[in-house]
Formats: structure tokens, sequence, C-alpha cells
């Protein structure tokens, strides 16, 4: 084990008695389940002496000693121009771009495709160096493969001010989405905690004890095997849309990770989820006044909507 590595014991809690080992060690150290998953398989998680499995159950007063791995050095954004970028608005103290597909916000562990970030920087573009070093500037995320409107700090006020505004949901955050088959009732809300899934990496799920997560619908647009609708996020929680209309059984198109048809996928030549960040509205931080800025379709939504639309 490294030099570096954070040896720690302690005794169970009794508010932790029956406790999987994964879940406590979450709790009690402020670990990501993952991450205390990964501690456990590396046997570097001891209880009463002895190793455990991730689904054993821990009891008042037993010693539990793990020992922790640095955590890993958080990745750097690379400037370089990204390609289909546009800047939408920009002033000195905030820029709003339309993102591409196959774009990130900002560089995480194991994405080595652009961001947002390097796009802006690659450019001569300045942001915010507040938050992590990771993602500064960036108050709100898309995920790589949604596109549309999305807006990113230049000053620290700027950064201090939209974190709150989006934090108090004081943001107006538009999508459309193509949802296979036709919500019934054809306008209403989903309310689901999401949480990561219990099960599958990378992908999230409605669960029990998750975040709290509210999406309203409205329907723009029926067709013969799909539905264009435009969702208002009430909460902004990671692949939020994906997991709550997968959840009401009308998965977004081409959306293969939760759950779409394969087949329409290919007839209508999606690639990735039908899924677009439309409209993006707030209150300038720093001039006060309200600002919204669209994002038309890149083409091939557009594309996949006409077909749809033409076998209607």
């Amino acid at each position: 084990m490294s030099a570096m590595a954070d040896m720690r014991s302690l005794p169970v809690p009794d508010g932790l008695e029956g406790e999987r080992v994964d879940s406590a060690l979450a709790r009690l150290f402020g670990l990501s389940r993952a991450r205390a998953a990964d501690v456990i398989t590396a046997g570097d998680v001891l209880l009463d002496g002895r190793t455990v499995a991730k689904s054993d159950r821990v009891h008042a007063g037993a010693w539990l000693e793990v020992t922790l791995p640095p955590p890993p050095s958080a990745p750097v954004a690379v400037p370089e121009p990204v390609p289909g970028m546009r800047i939408l608005y920009e002033d000195d103290d905030i820029v709003v771009v339309d993102k591409p597909i196959g774009v990130a916000a900002h560089p995480t562990t194991g994405w080595t495709g652009p961001t947002v970030i390097g796009g802006l920087l690659g450019t001569g573009h300045t942001v915010a160096t507040s938050g992590a070093a990771e993602r500064q500037g960036i108050v709100h995320r898309l995920d790589a493969n949604t596109t549309g409107a999305m807006v990113v700090a230049k000053s620290e006020v700027a950064y201090s001010r939209l974190k709150s505004a989006f934090k108090e949901r004081r943001i107006d955050k538009r999508y459309h989405a193509l949802v296979q088959g036709h919500p019934d009732p054809f306008r209403g809300t989903v309310d689901a905690p999401i949480d990561r899934h219990p099960t599958a990496g990378g992908k999230f799920a409605v669960v029990a004890g998750g975040k709290p997560s509210v999406t309203h619908y409205d329907t723009i647009e029926a067709f013969r095997a799909a539905t264009l609708l435009d969702i208002d996020l009430e909460t902004g929680r990671t692949h939020q849309i994906r997991v709550h209309m997968a959840a009401i059984r009308h998965p977004c198109v081409g959306d293969l990770m939760y759950g779409a048809d394969p087949t329409l996928a290919a007839r209508l030549g999606a690639t990735r989820q039908w899924l677009h960040a439309v409209r993006l509205g707030f209150e300038h931080p720093t001039q006060g006044h309200w600002v919204e800025f669209e994002s038309p379709y890149p083409g091939e939504l557009a594309a996949a909507l006409e077909i749809v639309r033409a076998e209607s």
C-alpha cells in the first residue's frame, strides 16, 4: 500500500446495526458506494480483524478498519478547439455555448474526449477559476451525447450567482425529447428519486431513498411510433430525463443504455439519445435582466424527426 494511504479504524455505531459493509463504509467515511466497493474488493477492509465481502453485514461495536488509497488526481482540461461548438452569446461575465454531440462539460476520470472547458480555453476564452480545478466555470452540465444550450461563468461573481440560481431553481431549462410510444397522460409529471444504478456501472435508476427528482413533460407532437415532448426540469440529476422517461416506459429514441428499441433507432438513423437542450433562460448574474438563449436541433436529430413525421 502507498505511503500516502489513509488508514482509519473505529467501532461500528449502534445506528448502523445490520447495515451492509459497503453502505456502512460510505456513511462512516464519506465514500461513494462505488469507491467503498473497490476498497472492499482490494481486501483493504477488516471487520474484527477479518476481511469482508461488500454484502456482509456489520454489527454494533464491531471494529471496522479500512485502508484508503489516495484519491486519484483530478483530470485536467486540455485546451483545444472543439469542432462544431458555437458561441451563442458572450460578455465579460458569461459565455453561452451550443454544445455538440460527443463533448463533455468538463474532464472526468476515464473521459478522453473533448470538453466544453477545453474548447473555450483552446479558443482564447476565459472562465471563472472558482470550483474544482477540473470544472472551473461550470455551473451546470449536459451529458456528453446531449446537445444544446449551456452557460459557463467567466467571472467569479457570475459563478457564485449562477450556482445559487441553479440550486434555488431560478433557471428555466427546457429540453425537447423524442420518446418511444405515447405517454399517457399526454401532459404530466414524473416525481421519482434517482441514484446510481445498484448493479450497472455508469447508469442511474429510480431508487428508493435516492435524490428527489422531478420532471415535467408536455406533448408537442405525436407520431405513429414516437412523441415529441417539451420537458421542464424542476431538479437537475445526472441522466434525469433519460431515467424518468425510461421509468414510465417511454425511453428517448436511440437511448440504448436505458432500453430504447434498437430497431426504431436504426430506422431513424439515431446513434444516441434524441434529447436536446433547446432553451436556457435566467436572470443575468450581473446585469439583472432576464436573458434567454435557444439552440436549434442539430442535423441528425432534425433528420430523425422528419423520418418519424413522414412515417405517420
